[in-house]
């Protein structure tokens, strides 16, 4: 399965374009990403796809210098279990 990224989104579409599992993550004027969307179509649910998703959003936000916020609940509570902020001094 092969990921497209595009500024503030990462999506799999099938063969005919038919868009099977995205997320989207705009810049917020802060210069925060926020994600606010995940989808990952039923014929593809149990496989893992949406927490990887999560993992590459959040690796692109950071290799831009930004900071990713959470608000969609999918998002939310994937953060709670597996992403921690770094820590400032």
């Amino acid at each position: 399965m092969i990921f497209k990224h595009e500024r503030n989104r990462i999506y799999y579409a099938d063969e005919s374009g038919k868009v099977l599992a995205e997320i989207l993550f705009p810049t917020e004027e802060d210069g925060k990403a926020n994600i606010t969307h995940t989808f990952v179509d039923d014929s593809l649910r149990g496989q893992g796809i949406a927490a990887k998703l999560m993992e590459m959003a959040v690796e692109q936000i950071k290799s831009e210098g930004k900071v990713p916020q959470f608000t969609c609940s999918y998002a939310a509570k994937w953060a709670e279990k597996n992403y921690s902020a770094p820590k400032t001094i």
